[in-house]
C-alpha cells in the first residue's frame, strides 16, 4: 500500500484541488481506501446503540465516540455537526465528516417512504470549518432509493457533492434501495446494490456506501458486490459494518470484501463503539491495519487478539 491512483473531478474548484487531494490522502491514510469511522446511529438508531444487552456502559455517554476516534487509527469519524460541536473543541485533531441529513427509524419503513432532507448546507459546513478550525475533510448524505421521495433526494445529494469538491471537500453518499413498497430482501440484492452504487457514481460521489449483498447457493456476499464495484467504476465501494458482530468474523468478512469483492475500504459504526474504549481502539486498529496497510488478515487477527 501508500501508493495509489486518484482522479480528482473536474467539480473540484481548480484552485481547491490540492486540498481535496489532501483530505482524500487524510481519510484514506495514504492508501486510496476508506477507513470511516460511523458515529450517526445517535439519530438513526435512536440509544438503541448505546445502551444495553452487549453493549458497553461506555457507550452511553457520546464523549465515548470522540475517545475512540482520537486514539484509534482511523481515516475520518463521521456525526452530525452538533454532535462536533459539542465535542470538537476537546477533540480538535480528530479527522471528520459531517453528516448532513438524517432520520430516526421510529416510523415502519414497510408502512413509510423514507424522507430525509438536509440539516445543514455544504456552506454552513465550510462556515463551521473557518469558524471552529476544526479538521473537516468533507460530507456525508443518504439517499434512499425504491421510495416516492427518491427524485428529492437524487437532486440534494447531486447538489451537496457539486458543492463539497468545489470547497475541496469529499463527498460520500449513503446509498440504500429502500421503500414501503419494496421488498425487505431488495435492501441486499445483488443486482439492487450493484444499480445504487452505479448512481451513486452518476452522482459524483468519492464514496458509496452500500449494504453487503446477500449471499446464494453458489456466490459468497463477497462475490456478488463485485457487480456494485464494477457498476460504481471511479467511484469506490465500501460495505456498511452493520449490528455487532464477533470481531474475528467482522474482520475475516472486511477481509473478503477487499480482496475478493474489490471494495474501497470499510464503513463501521456499531462494531466499534458499542465496545469498550480499549476495545473499540484494538478494533479500529486493526481494520485500519486491513484496509489501509494491506496487512494479511493472520496479522491483523494477531492486532486485536
Amino acid at each position: 500500500m501508500g501508493s495509489y491512483t486518484l482522479h480528482i473531478p473536474l467539480d473540484v474548484a481548480r484552485d481547491k484541488e490540492k486540498q481535496y487531494h489532501h483530505n482524500f490522502d487524510i481519510a484514506t491514510r495514504g492508501s486510496g481506501r476508506l477507513m470511516l469511522f460511523a458515529g450517526d446511529q445517535k439519530v438513526e438508531h435512536l440509544n438503541k446503540d448505546f445502551f444495553g444487552e452487549n453493549i458497553s456502559p461506555e457507550d452511553a455517554n457520546p464523549e465515548h465516540l470522540f475517545q475512540i476516534a482520537s486514539k484509534a487509527k482511523i481515516g475520518v469519524f463521521a456525526s452530525q455537526l452538533g454532535l462536533i460541536a459539542r465535542y470538537g473543541s476537546d477533540y480538535a485533531h480528530v479527522p471528520y465528516l459531517v453528516k448532513i441529513n438524517s432520520k430516526t427509524n421510529l416510523l415502519p419503513k414497510d408502512k413509510f417512504d423514507p424522507y430525509s432532507p438536509a440539516w445543514y448546507s455544504v456552506q454552513d459546513v465550510v462556515d463551521f470549518q473557518k469558524q471552529s478550525k476544526l479538521n473537516i475533510l468533507g460530507v456525508g448524505y443518504t439517499v434512499y432509493l425504491g421510495g416516492e421521495y427518491e427524485t428529492y433526494h437524487l437532486r440534494e445529494a447531486a447538489q451537496v457533492v457539486k458543492q463539497a469538491h468545489e470547497q475541496g471537500m469529499l463527498a460520500i453518499i449513503w446509498m440504500y434501495v429502500r421503500g414501503k413498497e419494496l421488498k425487505k430482501s431488495d435492501e441486499q440484492d445483488a443486482a439492487a446494490i450493484a444499480g445504487a452504487a452505479g448512481v451513486g457514481a452518476c452522482l459524483g460521489a468519492d464514496f458509496v456506501k452500500v449494504y453487503p449483498p446477500t449471499a446464494t447457493k453458489t456466490q459468497t456476499s463477497a462475490q456478488l458486490v463485485q457487480q456494485a464495484v464494477k457498476a460504481a467504476g471511479r467511484t469506490r465501494v465500501v460495505c456498511i459494518g452493520g449490528e455487532q458482530t464477533i470481531p474475528l468474523v467482522f474482520l475475516q468478512n472486511l477481509a473478503e470484501q477487499l480482496a475478493v469483492g474489490g471494495t474501497g475500504g470499510s464503513a463501521t459504526g456499531r462494531n466499534i463503539h458499542e465496545k469498550s474504549l480499549q476495545d473499540g481502539i484494538m478494533l479500529c486498529d486493526a481494520i485500519s491495519a486491513l484496509v489501509c496497510e494491506g496487512k494479511p488478515i493472520e496479522e491483523v487477527v494477531k492486532i486485536y487478539q
